[in-house]
């Protein structure tokens, strides 16, 4: 498995193995049913729990040990028939064979294996057809799909488009094309916008959803082309590119097949998937928790905000997400109406020295309700409806404001290639005495390149600390 495809292909496997599961469970379950009529009788047999059993294994071993569904994505509706019916056969004879060791096959019913053989067959091949066209037809349609940007030349951009389609990937999109030998901006090829040349590529780019950048610049001066990797890689965009570059480091980097070109994967980061699995899980666990207590606070809350000044209890506003995505965020009004429109007068008085960060103490934009809100970081948790819905992780970095965004150059942009979070690196070390947004930039990036799942439970347990002695909040 090539390392530019980790997520996408434990994704595909562990769903699959997933499916297939349900699908053994319900056919042998409806097998059972239609030959004693009663469900909870057979599986009272001993023999009959066991089958089921071995089912379930032999399922898991086979999707683990002979990967029956790499390429699955790939496969016509025929090839699809035919992949599914090898593995119902194969499990078939695995369970016929393991019956005749045993000494168990004569008190076994055949009736029951033709049952759970045509109904597996139907309703894995059903089921797999109809993931299939989600995962194409939805998921690489959605906000959560790879953006992809085609870094390239106009001769080699059609053919370029047309591969990639027909590779039929489904964790990724076109989301933009860059033509880098002639200015094209606002034309379209292939039914993919052109927005920059070779003059507006990264001030364009850093501003765009953008996850990864196929690059194929045969022309091109390869001192150029590594310059435009780095600035990829600074921005913490994965980068691919087309052919041998011998004059970059390789070291710790990937070779390997993008929509069957070669390529040569580039990334300052390599995250193990399966830990950004569990990650998420927690954050819905977490998010589904704080959700609710906030539901239980927000009453309460509400009437304190009401009381002290006139406006919506909830204030909301658009921030930047992992690699550039647009969301909005959510919090408990703790700040007068006129807010924003007085934080041009306040400038001044930002205790930021870069003005890349708005901070400032005895803030007078700050209501007596949302001073409170602020020390206890109250007027955070509805920000779990975010962390719910996946625009936010519970542990990450801060989401900036779009103006704040605006100002990023390549590396501060690199912050923002994972998802942002409730509280972070930042906001427990540095939160209260960091007055340069490089220092931020810094403490961000630490606990990118440091990251696991027990860095994450010691910033949240740091974070009750820090709540709690109300440290740093302005």
């Amino acid at each position: 498995m090539h390392a530019i495809n980790r997520k996408g292909r434990l994704i595909e496997t562990y769903s699959l193995i997933l499916i297939d599961l349900l699908c053994v469970a319900a056919s042998y379950s409806l097998a059972l049913i239609l030959r004693f009529r009663d469900l909870h009788a057979a599986l009272d047999n001993p023999l009959h729990f066991t089958v089921g059993f071995y089912m379930m294994l032999l399922c898991v071993l086979y999707g683990v040990m002979l990967d029956w569904n790499r390429g699955m994505f790939r496969r016509g509706y025929f090839r699809e028939a035919v992949a599914v019916a090898k593995y119902d056969f194969v499990m078939m004879m695995a369970i016929v064979v393991i019956l005749y060791v045993t000494k168990q096959a004569g008190d076994y019913s055949r009736l029951t294996f033709g049952y759970f053989t045509i109904a597996n067959f139907v309703l894995t091949y059903v089921t797999q057809c109809a993931f299939k066209g989600f995962m194409l037809n939805y998921y690489r349609r959605s906000q959560s799909a790879d953006q992809l940007m085609i870094v390239t030349e106009k001769a080699y951009a059609a053919d370029i488009i047309k591969k990639i389609r027909e590779y039929r990937d489904w964790n990724y999109r076109i989301r933009a094309l860059a033509i880098m030998d002639e200015d094209m901006t606002g034309e379209e090829i292939a039914g993919v916008k052109v927005v920059c040349d070779k003059e507006t590529l990264f001030d364009v780019s850093r501003q765009m959803p953008m996850d990864q950048v196929f690059m194929y610049l045969p022309s091109a001066d390869i001192k150029k082309v590594r310059e435009y990797i780095v600035d990829f890689e600074t921005m913490g965009v994965i980068v691919h590119y087309n052919v041998e570059i011998r004059e970059l480091n390789l070291e710790g980097k990937s070779a390997g097949s993008f929509a069957d070109y070669s390529v040569m994967t580039f990334s300052l980061q390599y995250l193990d998937y399966r830990r950004i699995l569990v990650k998420r899980v927690i954050d819905i666990i977490g998010g589904l928790l704080g959700s609710l207590l906030t539901i239980l606070l927000t009453p309460f809350i509400a009437i304190c905000i009401k009381l002290e000044s006139k406006g919506p209890v909830f204030f909301s506003q658009v921030r930047i997400g992992k690699n550039g995505r647009r969301f909005k965020i959510y919090k408990f009004r703790s700040m007068y109406m006129d807010a924003e429109e007085r934080k041009k007068e306040l400038a001044a008085e930002n205790e930021m020295d870069d003005n890349l960060m708005f901070k400032m103490e005895n803030d007078p934009r700050i209501t007596h309700v949302g001073k409170f809100l602020r020390k206890t970081s109250l007027d955070e948790f509805p920000q779990f409806f975010n962390v719910l819905r996946g625009d936010m992780s519970l542990v990450g970095t801060r989401p900036p404001t779009e103006d704040e965004f605006e100002q990023y150059n390549n590396y501060y942009r690199r912050r923002m290639s994972i998802t942002p979070g409730l509280t972070g690196m930042w906001q427990v070390k540095g939160r209260g005495i960091v007055t340069d947004f490089e220092d931020v930039v810094k403490y961000d990036l630490e606990y990118i390149d440091q990251w696991s799942l027990l860095l994450d439970v010691k910033l949240m347990l740091m974070t009750v600390g820090v709540v709690l002695f109300g440290r740093g909040s302005k």
